[in-house]
């Protein structure tokens, strides 16, 4: 045989080696991923909880009912409210159990415990603010029915752990621990992680005094305006504020000095890489770890209303009630029903937190949306070489709080929190902050607990009284009831102070800028059966001209406010039907008169380009729907966008040239035209494009014209080439993803939605974003509870081979929505599973 034959008979038996080795490998790794498919699928079914039948539970007194409906909304029914809300903290653990625990670690700080230093920052942000020391606090001074009713919560979250200790959801496995037991601190913890998730944020208040020491009292005012002749306050729905004449002062435009009430919390789309946290965990740590002194950048707003009799077919109420919040999976809300012979109410609850928070009983049903009012104050506290900081009783010794912060796989970490007579210390939490800022929060005054007198109110006296026990968030709450009354109440424990309005940073080493009392419940906005039959609030404004507190400093823009009240005002008849229409519509008026301010000056710019002159034919034939098909809503909103940095970059800097730079001042602080965030910052952009101030027209052009044709040229070079196909969905899509199981690559097209293409923006109805939307859509029709309707976003359960874990999400995304039974019969007639909760 020659040497060439044994050569190739060499290399054939080499490569057959080489095959058979690959072969093998292959066999083990599919029966490995098979393995592995197999064990996720065993442990996932085995964490879904039982929904039928009878199950011995120590801890229940009598036996509980509860029957689930065809999306597995749970009616919880039991013969003392003891065992009623112990069943409601079983029924959520069954369904929600992960997320309540990973949301009570986020607020405590404790989420580096079990994902690893990734985590650490966020933890330190949540230590320094003091969540759970605040948390033992206000645990301290609850009632004793309140103590109560959280410790009956509490148990039967535990009772469920303890009985499924070995049967968890498939993310405890994942991530390698248990959840420890419930505790009557934690649920606090929860609801004050939400009231932070609500607040406006101090950093608004340092970035507002490095733009005003840049530009000057003029400009800044002009920047920082809060008022528009737009607004529809609800005690008072014509704002009495006019069009300012072209080119003149705007000497009648409302400053935050003058009014009162702010924004709703916002977002950025991405915070999780700048706090380091991996995609493992996107969406659901989204709400909750949202940095505190982060520049937000998306609005999270909500959209609530009422309309008497006279308004609606029935000729009883209709009251309606969108939350806008960051996305998570599974959604914030759990949907629930809970009844004793007494006390029957339905709606959305809180995962880990007792009652109902938004709904209806059986005579009245109220709608809540945040008001943002001015509760935080950063003030600029003198220390000395000792650790000592001034006071107007000389210096004294701030108390320092140890936190020691558990780090999986690390040594624990060990932070002193220093105290001062206003708060702690947060200069860690500001970006390029020196100075040593101590935060007051209302929050460290405690807070009391309204919703068990909220879930039981019969008319609107009782209903007021409970809401006045709301000290935070701060909320607008509307109002309807069986006899055809509707009404507004604005909520919350607001401060007054001896001088300015929380709006810049004070010095902290005087009395000058001391919280002196509180407004009066009394005082706060507030209207029954308003002549014109309708009531709606969506983070507008909502003081009347000449409403003597300075109730914020910062009010959501109009636009969602004012479509609300054109539609409502049309004269219309109004179905349920009507109403979810509405909650899901896409109309901008900000993006329809930017768009004709576009059209115009390219028509009459000299220096505007071919392409550019298309895109405004485009803009010309569009009627303002911010439509997911549609190229013009991407044209007017990046032109919107180019056109505020062409106004501010002369004046306040050049954005950074990469995310990691910084712009420094002359002080050395960050500033750049992208530092500029203010809830009405399209109501100053509105006021140049009407009043066109020379002040301010950047040098270089020689009219707004030119400037709008600029606008619109460099948002073009973002187009593709064919303008049409620039579509609003793709560029506004919307992302829902299991933090964990969407990791795994073969389980991922499972576990949420993903990336979806979707209409709305922020400046619609159906405010809409990327991480951010309506968290659940309510509808109470007065004249028959029972024909109410009640969809959250993807669905009830948390567990992903649930039937229940997406079975909402096309009605959200479509915009359809379901009835919600609430009558015994209705009950009944909807039962698909019943399950008894039987004394161990």
């Amino acid at each position: 045989m020659g040497s060439n034959t044994l050569t190739r008979v060499a290399g054939l038996r080499t490569r057959f080696r080489i095959w058979r080795a690959l072969g093998i490998f292959g066999f083990f790794l599919v029966l490995t991923c098979a393995g592995g498919v197999i064990w996720l699928t065993t442990m996932a079914r085995s964490a879904l909880p039982e929904i039928d039948g009878a199950v011995p539970v120590a801890g229940v007194s009598a036996p509980v009912s509860v029957t689930r409906d065809l999306h597995g909304v749970p009616t919880i029914e039991a013969t003392s409210l003891e065992d009623l809300f112990f069943a409601q903290g079983y029924v959520t653990a069954q369904d929600r159990l992960f997320q309540m625990d990973l949301m009570r670690r986020a607020a405590a700080g404790d989420l580096a415990e079990v994902v690893g230093e990734t985590a650490l920052k966020h933890d330190r942000q949540q230590r320094i603010l003091g969540i759970r020391a605040t948390a033992e606090k206000g645990l301290q001074t609850a009632s004793a029915e309140d103590r109560e009713q959280f410790s009956a919560y509490a148990r039967g979250v535990n009772a469920y752990i303890a009985s499924h200790d070995r049967h968890l959801p498939l993310e405890f496995r994942i991530l390698g621990y248990s959840p420890r037991l419930w505790s009557m601190q934690d649920s606090l913890m929860i609801a004050y992680q939400m009231v932070e998730t609500l607040s406006t944020s101090p950093s608004a208040a340092l970035t507002r005094e490095k733009i005003l020491a840049k530009l000057g009292p003029e400009l800044t005012a002009d920047l920082y305006v809060n008022g528009s002749w737009r607004d529809h306050p609800p005690t008072a729905p014509s704002s009495g504020l006019k069009i300012p004449p072209k080119n003149q002062s705007p000497s009648n435009q409302v400053r935050s000095s003058q009014l009162g009430a702010g924004p709703p919390a916002k977002a950025s789309a991405d915070f999780l890489r700048a706090i380091g946290i991996p995609d493992p965990f996107p969406s659901l740590l989204r709400p909750w770890l949202e940095p505190f002194f982060r520049e937000r950048q998306v609005a999270l707003g909500s959209n609530n209303w009422v309309v008497s009799g006279a308004h609606t077919v029935s000729g009883k109420p209709l009251l309606s009630n969108d939350m806008h919040l960051g996305h998570q999976m599974p959604n914030l809300w759990y949907e629930a029903h809970l009844h004793t012979r007494e006390f029957d109410v339905v709606g959305v609850t809180l995962p880990g937190y007792p009652y109902v928070i938004v709904g209806h009983n059986r005579r009245i049903a109220w709608g809540c949306t945040n008001i943002g009012p001015a509760v935080e104050d950063a003030y600029v506290e003198t220390f000395n070489s000792h650790g000592d900081y001034l006071t107007p009783q000389g210096w004294k010794q701030p108390e320092v709080r140890q936190e020691v912060i558990h780090v999986k796989g690390k040594a624990d970490v060990v932070i002193n929190v220093e105290v001062t007579r206003h708060g702690p210390i947060i200069s860690e939490l500001a970006a390029a902050e020196n100075r040593k800022i101590a935060l007051r929060w209302t929050l460290y005054d405690g807070t009391r607990n309204p919703f068990f007198e909220v879930d039981s109110a019969q008319n609107w006296q009782e209903f007021r009284r409970a809401f006045s026990g709301l000290d935070a968030p701060g909320q607008n709450v509307v109002y309807a009831d069986v006899d055809g009354n509707i009404g507004y109440q604005a909520t919350g424990r607001v401060p007054i102070r001896a001088a300015g309005d929380g709006s810049l940073p004070q010095d902290g080493s005087n009395d000058a800028h001391e919280w002196t009392g509180y407004i009066p419940f009394e005082k706060l906005p507030s209207v029954l059966n308003p002549p014109s039959g309708i009531i709606g609030t969506a983070n507008g404004r909502i003081t009347p001209d000449g409403y003597p507190y300075p109730l914020s400093v910062e009010w959501e823009a109009p636009w969602r406010t004012e479509r609300i009240y054109g539609v409502l005002g049309s004269g219309k008849k109004f179905s349920p039907a009507d109403m979810l229409a509405l909650e899901t519509d896409v109309y901008s008026e900000l993006d329809n008169v930017v768009a004709d301010k576009l059209v115009s000056a390219v028509d009459r710019a000299r220096t505007a380009t071919q392409p550019t002159h298309k895109a405004a034919d485009i803009l010309r034939q569009w009627n303002g729907q911010m439509d997911a098909n549609s190229a013009a809503p991407t044209i007017v909103s990046n032109a919107r966008v180019e056109l505020k940095r062409l106004l501010l970059e002369p004046k306040i800097g050049p954005a950074p040239k990469n995310e990691d730079a910084e712009n420094r001042d002359a002080t050395g602080q960050s500033l750049s035209w992208k530092s500029y965030h203010w809830m009405m910052e399209t109501a100053w952009l509105e006021n140049v494009l009407l009043r066109e101030p020379a002040r301010w027209l950047p040098s270089g052009y020689t009219s707004y014209d030119e400037l709008l044709a600029t606008a619109m040229d460099e948002a073009l070079k973002k187009a593709p080439a064919d303008v049409n196909s620039w579509s609003w969905g793709a560029a506004n899509s919307v992302t829902i993803q299991n933090p964990v199981l969407g990791r795994i690559p073969f389980l991922r097209r499972w576990t949420g939605p993903g990336e979806q293409p979707q209409s709305g923006s922020v400046y619609t109805v159906k405010a809409a974003g990327r991480d951010y939307g309506p968290s659940e859509r309510f509808t109470a029709d007065l004249s028959n509870l029972d024909q109410s309707s009640l969809n959250t976003v993807t669905g009830q359960s948390g567990n992903f081979f649930s039937p229940h874990y997406m079975d909402q999400w096309k009605a959200w995304y479509t915009g359809y929505s379901f009835g919600l039974p609430f009558s015994k019969s209705a009950v009944q007639g909807s039962a698909e599973h019943r399950l008894v909760l039987q004394p161990k």
